[in-house]
C-alpha cells in the first residue's frame, strides 16, 4: 500500500489501513520535509500569536514508526506509471499494489509579480515567512476575500495593522455561502475595521525590490508593506500527466473514491468524487471531508469487491476577529431563511431546495450546527429543519 501526500488525508489513510487490520508494507510519501501537520491554524493562531508557535503536527514520528509506516518525506512524486504500478519519485521508482492519491492542492499565485513581500499561504513554510513579514509591516493588502484571505485579514487586524481586502467579485464568498449570506459575512470586516474593496482586480504590484504599492484595475494605488494572495487553490495533479488517471479540477473518482484505474484511489482536497447525497461531483477543501474520505478509501481499497459509496455532507468553519462561522451542506440554488440579525453576535441561516433542507450557516453557534448536518445527511424535509432551528434559537 502506497499513499502519496503526507497531508491530513494521507495520514488518516495510513492510520485507517492499520485500524482495518492491514498489516503489510505501508509507505507514506510527502513532498514537504515536515511530518503531517494541521493546516487550519496556519491562517489563524500561527499568524497572530505573540510568540511563534510550533508546527502543529498531528503525530510525532514515533507514532508512525509504531504503525509500521515507511516515511519518505521531502520526496515529491514526479510521475505515475500505471502500466507497471509504480510511483515515479525523484530518481527512483516505488512499486505499489494499491495507491491512494492524497496530494492535496497548492495556492494560486498572482502572475507577473517579481518583488518581495508578496505571499501565498498554504504550507507551514508559507506561514512562517508571512509571520516574519507581518512583524515589520504597517499596511497589508489581501487579494481575495475568501475564507483564507479573511482569516489572514483578521490576524493582521489583531496585530493592529491597516488591512484592505481586494475582491474581484461584486461581493466575497458568494460561491460558498450565497449572495444574501455573503453580505452578512462581509459585515464582520466592517465591524472590525478592515476595508473591503469589491468588484475590482489587481493590475500591478509595484516596488523597488520589495512591494510598495498595489495598483487596482480602477486605477487606485494602495500602499502596502505586505501583500497576501488568497485567490484559491489548484489540486496538485501535474505529476499524473500521462498516467491514465482522469484529471478535471482534481482526480476524478466514482462514489467509492476509485479512479477507474485498477488499484488507484484518491482522498482529500485532490479528489473530485460523485457525492450521491447531492447527486453531483464535488471537490472539497475541508478538514472534515479529508478525514472522512480517508477512512472510506482505506475500507474500499482493502475490500474493493464490497466497496461502499461515500456520501458526505460538507462541513467547514472559519474564525475571524474572534468569531466563528460554520457551514454544513451546500448553498447551490437554494432559498435562505435567516434566524436573528446579521449585525448581531449570533445568527443562523437555513438553505432550502424544494422541500428539502440542503445547508445551514451560523455565527457563534458552535455546539448546534452539527445537528443540522445530521438532518441533511438523512435528507430531512424542510419542516424538520425549521423546527430544529426554532428550538435552537429559543435557547440562544
Amino acid at each position: 500500500m502506497v499513499v502519496v501526500g503526507a497531508s491530513l488525508a494521507g495520514l488518516r489513510t495510513v492510520e485507517a489501513f492499520r485500524r482495518a487490520g492491514y498489516d503489510g508494507p505501508l509507505t507514506l510519501v510527502g513532498a514537504e520535509p515536515h511530518l503531517p501537520y494541521d493546516r487550519p491554524p496556519l491562517s489563524k493562531r500561527f499568524l497572530d500569536a505573540d510568540e511563534p508557535p510550533r508546527i502543529p503536527t498531528y503525530r510525532d514520528e514515533s507514532h508512525l514508526r509504531d504503525l509500521g509506516v515507511e516515511l519518505l518525506l521531502g520526496v515529491p512524486a514526479t510521475g505515475l506509471d500505471t502500466d507497471f504500478s509504480e510511483v515515479v519519485l525523484d530518481g527512483s521508482r516505488l512499486p505499489y499494489r494499491t495507491l491512494v492519491i492524497a496530494t492535496g492542492a497548492h495556492a494560486r499565485d498572482l502572475p507577473g509579480v517579481a518583488v518581495d513581500g508578496v505571499h501565498t499561504l498554504r504550507t507551514v513554510d508559507d506561514a512562517t515567512a508571512l509571520r516574519r513579514d507581518l512583524d515589520a509591516a504597517r499596511r497589508v493588502v489581501v487579494v481575495g476575500g475568501g475564507f483564507i484571505g479573511s482569516e489572514v485579514a483578521a490576524a493582521a487586524r489583531k496585530r493592529g495593522l491597516e488591512v484592505t481586502i481586494v475582491e474581484a467579485a461584486p461581493r466575497p464568498l458568494v460561491r460558498a455561502v450565497g449572495e444574501q449570506m455573503a453580505d452578512a459575512c462581509s459585515s464582520l470586516h466592517a465591524r472590525w475595521g478592515t476595508e473591503l474593496r469589491c468588484g475590482v482586480g489587481v493590475r500591478e504590484v509595484r516596488g523597488n525590490g520589495r512591494v510598495e504599492n498595489v495598483v487596482l484595475t480602477d486605477g487606485t494605488s494602495l500602499p502596502a508593506d505586505v501583500v497576501v494572495v488568497g485567490i484559491g487553490a489548484s489540486p496538485t495533479t501535474d505529476w499524473l500527466t500521462g498516467s491514465g488517471v482522469t484529471v478535471t479540477d482534481g482526480v476524478v473518482c466514482d462514489e467509492t473514491l476509485a479512479t477507474g484505474v485498477p488499484g488507484v484511489y484518491a482522498a482529500g482536497d485532490v479528489a473530485r468524487w460523485t457525492n450521491g447525497l447531492f447527486a453531483r461531483e464535488m471537490r472539497l477543501e475541508h478538514w472534515t471531508s479529508a478525514s472522512e474520505q480517508a477512512t472510506a478509501v482505506a475500507r474500499n481499497a482493502l475490500n474493493p469487491h464490497a466497496a461502499a459509496a461515500h456520501h458526505s455532507v460538507p462541513y467547514f468553519w472559519s474564525d475571524w476577529y474572534g468569531q466563528r462561522l460554520q457551514m454544513v451542506g451546500t448553498c447551490d440554488g437554494a432559498d435562505v431563511v435567516l434566524f436573528g440579525d446579521v449585525w448581531a453576535d449570533r445568527w443562523l441561516a437555513l438553505y432550502r431546495e424544494g422541500d428539502r433542507v440542503t445547508g445551514a450557516l451560523s455565527l457563534n453557534l458552535p455546539a448546534r450546527i452539527m445537528k443540522f448536518r445530521a438532518l441533511i445527511h438523512r435528507r430531512a424535509p424542510w419542516r424538520d429543519a425549521v423546527e430544529l432551528a426554532e428550538t435552537v434559537w429559543s435557547v440562544v
